[in-house]
């Protein structure tokens, strides 16, 4: 009985993929007054495990923001196959949120604090008239934009910066500086994609990087007031946060060892692709 004790008491980790439209949720993180992804997606998996589950995510998005591969990780004692996870949790989730695959991991592998780098994609939709289809999952601006100075502009974010002018002022974070390996703008006809990876993110800093850049693409400001900006270690000076519609968070990178056991999906939706 003793032995047959320990062995259902023996925890497992799993290792998610997760990809969710977050219109309708208050960001990733469980909270009591609002809805989170978090816990829509835990009372999914606690079902099925028949017993309380954690999930723990690579990244917090914020309300309204969008994920196409957020990895995340769980601790259980239940032994479930991983189909019999995915397709059981997928059954109970709501259609605006799904998981991707699962996969069982070391026991110290950690979705937030394994990762090395994150990476997100902002999509914006440039045209005077306004999307239907697309409404809620891209951000849309109606001006003419000077595609070329935001390229330029989004350069000089390469690099390891103070991102204060970047950082809601709500902002958790014990300090800013963060090391940002690329800053892609790739325009896509009608598209525009910006695809940044960085070994972590501030409290809206994508937001706040974009709209900075939107005001360098409307003639508000000049490509060399980004550099500006990053000394000046003041959001005060910045523009306005640009909106949650556009934004993703595609994937998180981990040591090899871990890295190799997590699959290689394509992106989804379509459009996250126009950067490739």
């Amino acid at each position: 009985m003793i032995e047959k004790k320990q062995s259902n008491s023996i925890k497992h980790t799993y290792a998610v993929g997760i990809e969710f439209i977050g219109t309708n949720y208050r960001g990733w993180q469980r909270q009591e007054s609002v809805i989170g992804v978090q816990a829509v997606i835990e009372k999914a998996l606690s079902t099925i495990a028949n017993e309380p589950i954690e999930l723990i995510a690579a990244g917090r998005t914020d309300a309204g923001v969008h994920a196409s591969n957020m990895v995340a990780h769980f601790q259980t004692t239940a032994k479930r196959s991983e189909y019999s996870w995915m397709r059981g949790t997928n059954t109970l989730l709501p259609k605006d949120i799904a998981l991707r695959w699962i996969v069982a991991m070391p026991a110290d592998f950690h979705a937030r604090f394994s990762a090395i780098a994150r990476r997100y994609r902002y999509i914006t939709l440039n045209q005077p008239y306004r999307t239907a289809i697309l409404n809620g999952q891209v951000t849309h601006e109606y001006a003419p934009l000077n595609v070329n100075a935001m390229i330029q502009a989004s350069k000089i974010l390469i690099g390891t910066h103070d991102f204060s002018s970047f950082r809601a002022a709500q902002c958790q974070s014990n300090q800013p500086v963060r090391t940002v390996s690329h800053a892609n703008l790739i325009q896509h006809g009608v598209f525009l994609v910006l695809d940044i990876q960085a070994d972590g993110f501030l409290h809206h800093m994508v937001r706040n990087i974009m709209g900075t850049l939107f005001a360098i693409g409307k003639g508000e400001l000049e490509v060399t007031d980004i550099t500006r900006l990053i000394e000046a270690k003041n959001r005060s000076l910045a523009p306005p946060t640009a909106s949650a519609d556009g934004l993703y968070f595609i994937n998180a990178y981990y040591p090899q060892r871990f890295q190799q056991l997590l699959p290689k999906m394509p992106l989804t939706p379509i459009w996250l692709n126009l950067a490739d």
